[in-house]
């Protein structure tokens, strides 16, 4: 197994397996989605995202929904590699921040139509038409130019628009922040979430319930943070309100989005270095 299939592996197994606000984790599953698919799909992904560097970005993304969509019959990881496709395919001696910006310009049209076939393959939820380069038609521009349109309101397409700048600017930032904070792991990795819900919201959840929704999550989210999570007895109490509430209605408030830009975060911090898991909180026991 290369280095980076590993860091691929590894970034999603700690994403679902952490604690988080309304995704899936051990002891807490939805009832389309198990850990056991999220490990699943983790693992029959990573060496086809770690083939980045020597093949298409566009190719990578249709491979890797087509393996996830044999392996568990449904998606679970759409997003994640939407985003860690680009960062994967930055040569390795180059740095994540120096690299991606490189990859982004010369992603092309076929590079386009191959991650509109994997979108519709995927079939995330909460989809609706566009203007321009609408999901049901044949692409014209270039897969950045294509993340441009919906940039304004998806955090993953954002990404693509700016050079990935929450993942390796603020992510990684609030990771090591949280690293001289916390000593648990999971709860630094709980705490970017939390950041990460605090300042955009969520996309999905905009989505699928529109962004009044969204930005009522971001104020729950701050609300925590602001009363001193974890140190504060009345914090925990919060936390699992906001849980309780982003779980409700058949999980339909999933912060689905905030979930995959973890891994990438995860990643990135791997695979820059600074980064390792620890113990073995992270690998899954068969827990559904």
């Amino acid at each position: 197994m290369s280095q980076l299939t590993k860091w691929v592996q590894t970034s999603c197994a700690m994403e679902v397996m952490c604690p988080k606000p309304g995704n899936v984790r051990p002891g807490a599953s939805f009832a389309d989605a198990t850990v056991q698919d999220f490990m699943k799909s983790a693992a029959i992904v990573a060496p086809i995202i770690a083939r980045a560097a020597v093949q298409p970005v566009g190719l990578t993304i249709l491979q890797s929904v087509e393996a996830t969509r044999a392996t568990v019959g449904h998606n679970t990881n759409l997003g994640i590699i939407l985003l860690l496709a680009p960062l994967a395919a930055v040569p390795p001696e180059i740095s994540l921040i120096d690299g991606v910006e490189t990859v982004l310009e010369h992603l092309s049209v076929q590079d386009s139509i191959q991650v509109y076939e994997a979108i519709r393959l995927a079939e995330p939820a909460g989809l609706g038409t566009a203007e321009k380069q609408d999901l049901g038609s044949i692409p014209s521009v270039g897969l950045r130019e294509c993340m441009n349109l919906a940039a304004g309101h998806d955090l993953i397409a954002m990404q693509y628009s700016n050079g990935f700048r929450q993942v390796l600017c603020e992510g990684m930032d609030w990771l090591q922040d949280a690293g001289q904070q916390l000593e648990s792991q999971p709860d630094r990795i709980l705490m970017v979430a939390l950041k990460l819900l605090a300042t955009y919201g969520d996309s999905l959840i905009a989505r699928k319930c529109g962004s009044e929704m969204s930005e009522h999550v971001r104020g729950m989210a701050e609300k925590i943070i602001l009363s001193g999570w974890p140190e504060s007895s009345d914090s925990h109490l919060q936390l699992q309100q906001f849980d309780e509430f982003l779980r409700a209605d058949g999980h339909q408030r999933n912060p689905g989005t905030t979930a995959d830009m973890i891994a990438a975060v995860l990643f990135a911090a791997q695979r820059e270095g600074w980064l390792a898991p620890e113990g073995d909180w992270w690998k899954s026991k068969d827990i559904h």
